[in-house]
């Protein structure tokens, strides 16, 4: 099986970053996604603390990303990467499965 979740060398330095500044008891982020936004499911970062049993967990340039398991269909062939803009900077998902994508970036659909 294809890794779920590629990282840009951008996305891999920015979470290294951000582990640096967590709390000491975060040991990754999780990457997970949600119903809401205007296109129906939107993408969430957060720290983890712990390993959920079902995790899908992604080793790669260094980090640590643990995918929840309701999001692995929806994430397969993914790339994360890390956008610095004039006004703000985020992640962004370059997702294949993406049919469709909210003006604002924020949420997406797949059939």
């Amino acid at each position: 099986m294809s890794q779920i979740i590629k990282l840009s060398d951008n996305a891999a330095s920015r979470i290294k970053e951000i582990m640096s500044e967590a709390h000491k008891d975060s040991i990754g982020v999780r990457v997970s996604v949600k119903s809401g936004g205007c296109a129906g499911m939107s993408y969430v970062m957060e720290y983890s603390k712990e390993i959920n049993p079902n995790d899908e967990v992604i080793e790669d340039k260094g980090v640590k990303v643990f995918v929840d398991p309701a999001a692995i269909m929806y994430l397969l062939g993914t790339e994360m990467d890390y956008k610095k803009g004039d006004f703000s900077s985020s992640f962004v998902f370059n997702n294949p499965n993406e049919t469709e994508r909210c003006g604002c970036g924020e949420s997406f659909k797949t059939d």
